[in-house]
């Protein structure tokens, strides 16, 4: 990344940090106070010793180059990954040439560099080289074996389900969260993780606020449609299959030919639980004009594999997976560091921005948003809320609640000053989350989350 003296900025160091604790720490080691002997190359290495508590400095180095997102060490014995180390160092090096000079790794630098890109080289060859030997029978007789797990799960659920509505709504607000806790560990040893997800979901509704005996009978109605999706899958047209296959959690390998092209990373944030931190990577293929989606996952106090800084173009190979209308996909080869680039994706109107989401929902109907670009929209507060209206037309799409709280929302705002921009996003039944934001005319892009 840092090709052609492309340096990350602060907002894309700062995605890499697995928590809010990480992030400050990381921010007060970004000036060059405690830090000597510091250094950059142009194969995408950085190095320098930090002053600690101890006599000795502690060494960090991360390789930015790694296709499948920076790599780093540190020798301090911080148990957070990446640690307020490499977070400080990296952010230090985002200052430029004058602060973080290019020159020649010191031994004990180099030693690791070239160490972790041999092995990471050799993997690569083992699993080229490994691929096809799997005992084909045997895999077989996993995925049925999985296949029955899943349908004594789903047979369970519906059972619950069921039961709940014989006995009303009222009895989930009495009973608490421990039964849709009890629920979501059923299904996870039945190995359907993505219905133990849905089943978490449902035991926040209760008590949620005005209105959540509704909210709960629509999730229930969507939870017990996968369930008969499932159940009669043999039925249903391969593509809606796969999407009910991976809808519960019994994931395919991705599929087909690796597309190549010049992605443009639209957008990175993440969510987290108290187990593990989820990263959603929206990419834009400037050529093919498709949309990505890149899913990583860090256990706690780790944070995910892949980072890609938003508003820069990878040459890269991503292979999708299967299922109607899914933009999941895996990461392939990168050719080159993400660099700069002029590219935006286009955008729509508001009101088409629903109505393709509308079109979305009849090959998935368990979809929550799809990705939007939104071209020429004002942000505007309307009562106690925000929405983003066309500059040119009388449409305009509400903010979720959570976007409304976000900080991102006020450097929307301030991007904006009053006039057009371009905004990409989530649009679902809740609304829109503004994710990253673009200006009318030559600009950076701007992360929103």
């Amino acid at each position: 990344m840092t090709q052609q003296g492309v340096r990350w900025t602060a907002d894309q160091v700062l995605a890499l940090a697995p928590d809010a604790a990480s992030r400050k720490a990381g921010s007060k080691l970004g000036a060059a106070g405690p830090w000597s002997g510091t250094g950059s190359s142009d194969e995408g290495a950085v190095w320098g010793l930090c002053k600690g508590s101890g006599s000795e400095p502690y060494r960090t180095v991360v390789d930015v180059a790694d296709a499948s997102g920076p790599a780093y060490t540190c020798s301090c014995p911080s148990r957070t990954f990446p640690c307020k180390h490499v977070l400080g160092l990296l952010l230090l090096w985002s200052g430029g040439e004058a602060v973080v000079a290019t020159g020649r790794a010191p031994d004990w630098a180099e030693e690791w560099i070239a160490g972790r890109r041999g092995r990471t080289h050799e993997k690569r060859e083992a699993e080229a080289g490994g691929s096809g030997t799997a005992d084909p029978e045997a895999a077989r007789r996993r995925a049925r074996r999985r296949a029955e797990r899943i349908t004594a799960g789903v047979t369970e659920l519906e059972q619950r389900l069921a039961d709940l509505l014989r006995s009303g709504l009222a009895t989930a607000e009495q009973a608490g969260y421990g039964m849709w806790e009890e629920t979501a560990a059923r299904m996870v040893d039945a190995q359907a993780p993505g219905l133990a997800a849905r089943v978490r979901e449902l035991g926040a509704i209760p008590s949620s606020g005005p209105g959540w005996p509704v909210r709960l009978l629509e999730e229930c109605a969507l939870l017990h449609l996968l369930d008969q999706g499932w159940l009669h899958r043999e039925r249903l047209p391969e593509a809606l299959a796969a999407t009910v296959r991976t809808r519960v959690g019994l994931l395919a390998s991705p599929g087909g030919p690796p597309l190549r092209d010049d992605w443009l990373v639209l957008a990175q944030h993440d969510t987290s639980d108290t187990k593990l931190t989820t990263r959603r990577i929206w990419l834009h293929g400037a050529t093919s004009g498709r949309t990505a989606l890149l899913l990583s996952y860090g256990a706690a106090g780790r944070a995910p594999e892949i980072a890609l800084p938003v508003g820069l173009a990878v040459d890269a190979e991503v292979t999708a997976y299967p299922g109607t209308g899914q933009p999941r996909a895996a990461l392939g080869e990168q050719f080159a560091p993400p660099a700069p680039t002029s590219i935006r994706p286009p955008g729509v109107t508001t009101a088409e921005a629903t109505a393709r989401y509308g079109a979305a929902l009849r090959d998935d109907p368990w979809l929550d948003s799809v990705p939007v670009t939104l071209r020429d929209v004002l942000p505007t507060p309307d009562g106690d809320r925000w929405q983003l209206a066309d500059a040119e037309g009388d449409t305009a799409l509400p903010l979720t609640p959570a976007a409304a709280s976000r900080p991102g929302l006020w450097r929307l705002v301030a991007l904006s000053g009053g006039a057009p921009v371009r905004v990409f996003g989530e649009c679902g039944h809740r609304g829109f989350t503004p994710l990253t934001a673009w200006p009318t005319g030559p600009g950076e892009a701007v992360r929103l989350c």
